[in-house]
């Protein structure tokens, strides 16, 4: 049975290991390794020390890591993937990443025989936890479905968008949604209370109809509680919102609303909300009114 690589165990990529290694051998590596050690008490499986290391006895590895640049390091560091993968392996990145990056990876590792996908994934923290995420992929359609079976034990649905880079792009799109939703949803909530409003029943109401969205059925209740300290952190919605701003700069498409949102995000971080879920955009309005 072959052995599957998982670099990254933040509070997605620790669940994500975990249920691969329900169902195959399992080596994880960590930058801070007492986080791989934590991993390994839970779960089935064994540590590298470095990617280079994995590289060795893997040859379908998935990442997840911080951004552009630790993807770089991981893959084609003087300690990378690359210095010690078998051609024919595979790279599934679960990063979220520019699409530049992803065609740079996906270029190197085709230099070295290596098979790179971008997939980044929806879902958050309990998508990954309850093996319910939904993976966007961008690369080599063979390779795609060699890897579904792994993706399979902690997605509920994934589709191959094109070729290289065109995961990060879907991505992108993803997140633009979703700032637009939750800020909608925070504006709608903040104008309930005011009006002196049962939140609960007009939740309940417009759920019902074309209101409803992910974000209302999973956040009004914590929104309104003014809980924030879960979920999407505000620091990583900044990062994913300068991407796609780039990149729309790049296409010549206007995020207006994208943009506005982002510099509300920014707001939040001023006011020490850098961890906060992305719903926190409801505690921006209630501090300026």
């Amino acid at each position: 049975m072959k052995t599957v690589g998982f670099i990254g165990l933040g509070v997605m990529g620790f669940p994500m290991a975990g249920h691969i290694s329900k169902a195959f051998p399992t080596q994880v590596y960590n930058r801070t390794l007492s986080k791989a050690e934590d991993w390994a008490e839970l779960y089935s499986g064994s540590i590298a020390l470095s990617p280079k290391e994995m590289g060795t006895s893997c040859e379908e590895i998935f990442l997840c890591v911080g951004n552009d640049d630790d993807v770089k390091e991981v893959i084609a560091g003087d300690e990378g993937l690359l210095s010690s993968l078998k051609s024919g392996s595979i790279i599934v990145d679960h990063t979220t990443t520019s699409a530049t990056l992803s065609r740079e990876m996906s270029n190197m590792c085709i230099d070295k025989g290596v098979n790179y996908l971008d997939a980044p994934v929806s879902g958050g923290q309990a998508g990954a936890e309850n093996a319910a995420l939904t993976i966007m992929a961008g690369g080599d359609k063979d390779s795609y479905e060699k890897v579904c079976e792994t993706m399979g034990h902690y997605s509920k649905f994934s589709k191959l968008m094109g070729s290289s880079g065109s995961g990060q792009l879907t991505k992108m799109v993803n997140q633009i949604c979703i700032a637009g939703l939750v800020q909608g949803l925070a504006e709608g909530i903040n104008f309930s209370l005011k009006s002196q409003l049962d939140i609960s029943d007009v939740i309940e109401v417009i759920s019902k109809g074309a209101a409803q969205s992910w974000q209302m059925e999973n956040r009004w209740e914590t929104m309104s509680l003014d809980q924030y300290d879960h979920g999407f952190a505000v620091d990583h919605m900044r990062k994913d919102l300068k991407i796609a701003l780039e990149e729309a700069q790049k296409q010549g498409a206007s995020l207006e609303i994208t943009k506005l949102i982002d510099g509300y995000y920014k707001d939040i971080q001023d006011m020490g909300g850098k961890r906060w879920d992305t719903s926190s955009l409801l505690k921006r309005l209630q501090n300026n009114d």
